[in-house]
């Protein structure tokens, strides 16, 4: 994740200096006043867009997800982006230790607070449409137990990863998003739900 560059819009400028505190220095270091210097606006401000420090956690997350997805469809519409190439892209975001600090802060407030646990749902609901939408527009498959599958395969590769930061978790993790992405083809072979009785108890007709 590359230094953000100083924008003139205030909340944005927040966003993004949050960001950057964050994935520099971890979720201890996302306090009002650090916040305020980072982005160069008074605390007044701060506080004006974002009340409480999880909503600006869950800003910092959509807006994090928004800098990788947004270019990325931008870069596919353009044909600058080809199915072969998305495998890398997906690596490198999920193996960034500074993003994955950005995920596991919004996680660890959604632990003890239940107000962030309904939000962080709703996030994952924007992260996984936006996935869906990378897949279709490359002609991978984008049906949702599809995009739920490769979401959770991301997520738990990115805390792995993380947990291990070394060179073998490294070239583990890029092994196993080419592998998982060969396999995606091969899902519109499959049924686009899993069968009754894998599901759980809330997903089954009552």
């Amino acid at each position: 994740m590359k230094p953000l560059p100083v924008r003139s819009d205030v909340r944005v400028r927040i966003l993004d200096g949050a960001l950057q505190l964050l994935a520099d220095h971890g979720v201890s270091h996302l306090t009002q006043p650090r916040v305020s210097k980072a982005a160069g606006v008074r605390q007044s401000h701060l506080t004006y867009y974002f009340p409480t420090r999880a909503d600006l956690l869950l800003a910092v997350a959509r807006h994090s997800m928004e800098l990788l997805a947004s270019p990325l469809l931008e870069q596919i519409q353009h044909g600058q982006l080809q199915r072969d190439q998305l495998p890398a892209v997906i690596a490198q975001a999920l193996t960034d230790r500074r993003r994955m600090r950005v995920m596991l802060g919004v996680i660890a407030a959604a632990d003890e607070d239940a107000q962030v646990r309904e939000a962080l749902r709703e996030l994952i609901a924007v992260i996984r449409s936006r996935l869906t939408a990378l897949l279709q527009a490359l002609g991978l498959p984008g049906e949702p137990a599809h995009v739920a599958l490769l979401h959770t395969f991301i997520v738990g590769a990115a805390v792995l990863h993380h947990a291990r930061a070394d060179e073998r978790a490294h070239r583990e993790a890029q092994d196993a998003v080419k592998f998982v992405f060969s396999l995606l083809p091969r899902l519109q072979e499959l049924p686009s739900q899993p069968p009754a009785s894998a599901q759980s108890d809330c997903e089954r007709p009552q």
